[in-house]
């Protein structure tokens, strides 16, 4: 997990009842233009693996034209010691996936997965180390109710690794793949983590902004690789609003505009403008960024694609009535952003989210995200193929 400083407060269980269903279309306004809408909604599950619970997933579209989509897999249950990262592909733009395949299963609980191509045609994939299932473990070990297996496969995960190793072993990682994904490298520093990884800029740099989940001092940040995603630099500190800690900054997310404009975005914890998306940019390369700033977005955390019109889009989750997933579009490289466009809204809980977005060949759009269905405690993987149109 990963959002607060400690991965525990990020998904608190906060039970909500069901609200109103998607429709099929939803208008919003947007300056200047033809208000946007959803249209040719269609929503299905995607993973195969229903023993497991998946969580936080990213999906990319490769210039092979196969989709990619990684998640943490494995899982009992959203914080647990089992988590692994896994990868789904489809080779027909996302209307059949293939059984889930394990890139990454350290002795830690592996969570979030981002997933890029390079201009290289390497894949690099990323996730974080947590031991927050501890607490959960401890409580078990002195309450005594849970059954005896259940306790001794909780024990015999933690135990892999003595207290000291697994401290050690916490971190921000990166796995690379020179061909095609069919081998991959040993986990290397990826220095920051955020839940989507890194994006590549028009001149081919990699760049990723995130946060030094486990450093002795937190920093937000972005870096910079110029060796094809090898190694990681420090660029530039992301600066604090007046009155906010940066421990409250999580899961951050950017994008390139048409202009070479830089957009960040980031879930805010802070007490102003609490569990809304802030936002920060650069207009010169990532060297100096402005003030986070609320742009009215009540929903975390947010993943950012440019679309081939040059238009952005945001899609996030949104765990308060409708629950489920919105996204939001902005035709001038983020300086404002339309009413949001409900992309699901029959979520039955609030554990769900982390939404990716890629354009399809055809220019139709599919999001990919976890939720944990009514009635089954295993989230699944979630997929919506879906088009904008105007009115």
């Amino acid at each position: 997990m990963k959002p607060n400083h400690h991965p525990f407060s990020r998904r608190q269980f906060l039970r909500q009842s069901a609200v109103a269903a998607a429709a099929g279309f939803f208008t919003v306004r947007l300056r200047g233009a033809a208000a946007p809408r959803i249209a040719d909604l269609e929503t299905r599950v995607i993973s195969l693996d229903h023993e497991n619970y998946h969580g936080w997933p990213t999906v990319t579209r490769l210039r092979s034209g196969r989709l990619m989509a990684v998640c943490s897999g494995g899982r009992e249950q959203h914080v647990c010691p089992f988590g692994r990262v896994d990868c789904i592909v489809s080779d027909d733009e996302g209307r059949t996936w293939s059984w889930p395949r394990t890139l990454l299963d350290g002795d830690l609980d592996d969570r979030d997965a981002g997933v890029l191509e390079t201009p290289s045609g390497a894949l690099l994939v990323t996730s974080f180390t947590s031991l927050a299932y501890e607490p959960t473990l401890a409580a078990a070990e002195k309450g005594g109710k849970w059954a005896p297996e259940r306790l001794r496969r909780w024990q015999a995960a933690r135990d892999r690794l003595d207290a000291g190793r697994r401290k050690a072993e916490l971190g921000q990682w990166m796995i690379r793949s020179t061909n095609g994904g069919r081998t991959w490298s040993s986990p290397y520093s990826s220095r920051v983590n955020s839940p989507h990884g890194p994006v590549v800029l028009a001149n081919g740099r990699l760049f990723y902004a995130g946060v030094q989940l486990w450093a002795a001092s937190r920093r937000v940040e972005v870096c910079e690789s110029i060796d094809d995603g090898q190694t990681w630099r420090w660029l530039a500190d992301i600066p604090i609003r007046d009155g906010d800690r940066m421990e409250q900054y999580h899961e951050l997310h950017a994008v390139e505009a048409a202009s070479g404009r830089l957009v960040v975005q980031i879930r805010n914890h802070n007490p102003a403008n609490a569990n809304e998306t802030l936002q920060t940019e650069s207009e010169d390369g990532g060297r100096t960024w402005s003030v986070p700033h609320p742009i009215g977005v009540w929903g975390l955390p947010s993943h950012l694609l440019r679309l081939r019109n040059g238009n952005l889009l945001m899609t996030y989750g949104h765990r308060r009535a409708p629950l489920g997933n919105q996204v939001r579009l902005s035709l001038d490289e983020g300086r404002t952003w339309s009413d949001p466009l409900i992309l699901s809204g029959d979520g039955t809980s609030t554990d769900l989210g982390y939404p990716s977005t890629v354009e399809l060949e055809d220019g139709t759009l599919l999001t990919v995200w976890y939720e944990a269905l009514k009635g089954n405690p295993r989230a699944v993987l979630r997929q919506a193929r879906w088009r904008i149109a105007s009115t």
